[in-house]
């Protein structure tokens, strides 16, 4: 049969990139391994010819594979099910890019992508150690390659999955008899990409996250280098600066993670320690101590296993992040994994093979690293390096141990399951890690290598001791810990100790050299991170209280929610609010919210936010905060519970208004026998009786003929006042017209309708519409976030100097000796 409108050819050229991506990291894999075991320079040389051509033809294949992809995305071609599952016709065309790494295909070109930019750029820069670092780079492109594959092996074994499938032919579809249809195209709409991530964060925030993930193959591809040709320390210098670059790019990432989960997230924070967040963080940490011990390495000739084994496992850490999130394996256990497609065992299997090689070669080269006879002094830079190293390690192993919990409880067959407290736990357990690294990073900059002098170092010390001491003494008063919350107030002292120390030494010691402050700079942005984390979640404060008496229930805590009726004006905290009622843009609902102080008697408008709901029936809604920012806090706003929300959505879908020019609802309707009630929005109504027209007066106001039948329905309705009003609809047939005369009780915004009697229960028919603009109301939350500020600054400055140790450590290098 030929399907109308499907354009196959885009389908055919992706899968033949995808196959030349796969052959081309294949052969060049192959080609730079054999070339590390060439006899002569000649044969060598050509094995890296070679396995240059097969990277550059995966390249291109790659860069192909991503532009069709593109292609049919922009121009909604249905007929491929990754099209179909992650955009719509709907969606705002800026973010297509969000919609071509939303899917698990999408995530493994992104990497395979960022793979195949730093591979290109190390083949011009590795020079000798080319043959073996890239033979590790093309292996890792073979198995990210074989992701997006989509072979059929047989009826339950399939390699990868295929950006390309036909949505006919995908098992979701394959049985549906209208896909079987020529015309199957006109009949169905892309299911559109989830709400959470239609966000300009998420179209910055992947790309940078993955580019992260493949920087940490570099440092890992010259330590495993270096244990294959025996050159136990010579792979340092090159790994060095890329580790700084993983670290600043990772690091960058997981920001910008926090920074969209702060604005587009409901949770009201910016890190809950899920399980996905989790698995970027325990990679960054371990490559931070990589890089560290790198130094120490460099310096002192000390800690070569440790910079071995931190290299080599935050790569596998992000394998295995990679298994986590990809396998299905966490269920529900977190909001932002994949579901499972089925590559379980393949994502093993690449897992495996990795902490396999790693093992073996470890173990070939164990007896042959240079000893180092000397033991570091307590007081030396190179000990107190070390052991923060080896602090970040544990704190690594803690998260991911709580992280693996699903693993574990598979594995063991166990029932582990998360405490109702989870983020307070992490907290807890994360907290003095925190504190004793900003204690080295407040002292490690002014210990001198081999040893350091205990008197120099404490005068040395004192005047950040003073200020630090000083400046946590006025923040208690303010902040006013308890203490119960006595390690807060200890990880303050810490924080801001870290900070004063290096801004001392980057002024007294460096002489204000910032070029050379880059360490310094970034430790300062680490504890400015960690000291705006403290005090913005420690000291935040829902001001959104329900003093309505009614109760909003269990899913609205009274206390973390306020019930705000279109036009109140209602006092929460400093400022009174009034909801002024909502807009529509496309899928989204923003719910205008003014903020007023009152001042000597008067009110004056202090400024509006838009907290909105994304509407999407296919994935259900979203709630986005707006967020007011000021220098010293921010004030946090979302809506949980819009009552017109329904009516919203079905003027949407439906194209049409769903309340009449007098402000009416579609009338529900309802079957109501004598002494039976219902409740509206606002109103109890109860049925009386239904008693038949009969006096003259009655009849002949209706201007009923004698043979005419006439019944009226009697209805006592129970205001807000406390008070019974009572509507009396009547239902007329005249000859063999039926004549409903439907009553209005325009205080209490109500119209009836009485069109039928259900003559075999003897109830009446009703039809009741209520008018919208007395009843609309929405439940906000709003939470005051003090000293957020510090946070956002600290990610800015901890890049900035990340930067600058980048670019002196680049300068050093280029000024010796190139790569």
């Amino acid at each position: 049969m030929e399907y109308i409108g499907e354009q196959l050819i885009w389908g055919k050229l992706g899968n033949a990139a995808i196959f030349l991506a796969f052959a081309g990291a294949l052969l060049s894999a192959f080609s730079y391994f054999i070339s590390n075991f060439s006899k002569t320079d000649e044969d060598k040389r050509n094995w890296i010819v070679t396995g240059r051509i097969g990277f550059w033809l995966n390249s291109i294949s790659v860069i192909s594979i991503f532009a069709i992809l593109l292609h049919l995305l922009f121009n909604h071609r249905y007929e491929y099910h990754y099209v179909w599952e992650h955009s719509n016709n709907e969606m705002r065309m800026k973010y297509i890019l969000s919609c071509l790494w939303e899917g698990q295909e999408g995530s493994f070109l992104l990497w395979t992508f960022w793979n195949m930019v730093l591979g290109n750029i190390l083949i011009r820069l590795t020079k000798e150690w080319e043959p073996t670092v890239m033979a590790v780079f093309a292996l890792v492109q073979v198995f990210l390659a074989s992701m997006v594959l989509g072979i059929e092996v047989s009826d339950t074994v399939v390699i990868g999955s295929n950006p390309f499938t036909l949505t006919r032919l995908h098992p979701d579809f394959v049985n549906m008899p209208f896909t079987q249809m020529a015309d199957y195209l006109s009949k169905i709409q892309g299911r559109g990409l989830n709400p959470l991530l239609q966000n300009y964060w998420m179209v910055i925030h992947p790309p940078t996250l993955f580019l992260g993930f493949a920087s940490t193959l570099v440092p890992f591809a010259y330590a495993i280098a270096g244990l294959w040709r025996k050159k136990y320390t010579e792979w340092l210098k090159p790994a060095l600066p890329w580790t700084f670059f993983g670290i600043m790019v990772l690091g960058t990432g997981i920001l910008m993670g926090g920074a969209w989960a702060y604005e587009a997230l409901s949770f009201g924070g910016f890190w809950a320690w899920d399980p996905v967040e989790n698995s970027s963080l325990v990679p960054w940490i371990t490559l931070v101590g990589a890089a560290h011990v790198m130094v120490i390495h460099k310096n002192k000739g000390q800690s070569l296993s440790a910079a071995f084994f931190l290299a080599i496992a935050s790569f596998l850490l992000v394998l295995y992040s990679t298994f986590l999130t990809r396998s299905g394996i966490l269920g529900d256990a977190s909001v932002h994994a994949f579901t499972d497609l089925g590559m379980q065992g393949q994502l093993l299997l690449y897992l495996a093979f990795f902490i396999i090689l790693a093992i073996v070669l470890w173990v070939r080269a164990m007896g042959g690293f240079p000893k180092h006879e000397t033991e570091e002094h307590l007081w030396s830079r190179e000990f107190w390096m070390f052991i923060g190293a080896l602090v970040l390690t544990l704190s690594a192993f803690h998260i991911t141990i709580f992280t693996s919990r699903p693993v574990i409880n598979k594995i063991f067959n166990t029932d582990w399951a998360a405490a109702s407290n989870e983020v307070q736990v992490y907290n807890m357990w994360q907290l003095p890690f925190a504190f004793i690294i900003t204690c080295i990073m407040a002292f490690g900059l002014f210990l001198k290598y081999k040893k350091t002098d205990g008197k120099e170092l404490v005068r040395k010390l004192t005047p950040a001791l003073f200020i630090s001491l000083i400046v946590t003494i006025a923040a208690e008063l303010v902040l006013k810990y308890q203490v119960k919350e006595l390690p807060y107030l200890i990880l303050f002292f810490s924080t801001t100790f870290a900070i004063v120390a290096n801004m001392d030494y980057i002024i007294r010691i460096l002489k204000g050299n910032i070029p050379k402050a880059g360490a310094s700079i970034a430790h300062i942005g680490f504890a400015l991170i960690l000291l705006g984390a403290l005090v913005s979640t420690s000291r935040s404060k829902v001001i959104s209280q329900n003093n309505s008496g009614v109760d909003l229930g269990k899913d609205f805590p009274n206390n973390e929610n306020i019930l705000l009726p279109k036009n109140d004006t209602l006092e929460m905290g400093e400022y009174f609010i009034s909801y002024r009622g909502d807009s529509v843009a496309g899928v989204n609902i923003y719910h205008k919210v003014d903020y007023f102080k009152h001042d000597a008697g008067k009110f004056a408008k202090a400024f509006t936010l838009y907290p909105l709901i994304q509407t999407n029936p296919r994935m259900g809604n979203v709630s986005e905060p707006d967020t007011r920012h000021f220098l010293h806090r921010d004030i946090y706003t979302h809506v949980t519970y819009d009552s017109k929300l329904q009516e919203r959505e079905r003027e949407r879908m439906e194209g049409k208004k769903m309340v009449d020019d007098e402000g009416y609802s579609v009338p529900t309707e309802s079957k109501l026998g004598v002494g039976d009630s219902l409740f509206t929005s606002r109103h109890m109504i109860m049925l009386d009786s239904i008693v038949p027209i009969q006096k003259a007066g009655e009849r002949a106001q209706l201007k009923l003929a004698p043979a005419d039948i006439a019944v009226k329905a009697r209805l006592r309705v129970l205001g807000m006042d406390g008070k019974d009003y009572i509507a009396e609809p009547k239902f007329v047939v005249r000859g063999s017209f039926v004549e409903p005369v439907d009553v209005k009780l325009d205080k209490l915004g109500l119209k009836f309708s009485f069109y039928n009697i259900d003559t075999q229960n003897n109830k009446a028919m009703l039809k009741i519409a209520e008018r919208k603009d007395d009843s609309q109301f929405i439940i906000m939350k709003a939470i005051i976030f003090p000293g957020i500020n510090i946070l956002w600054i600290g990610c800015l400055i901890m890049v900035l100097g990340t930067i600058l140790a980048i670019v002196h450590r680049v300068s050093r290098k280029t000024a010796n000796a190139s790569y």
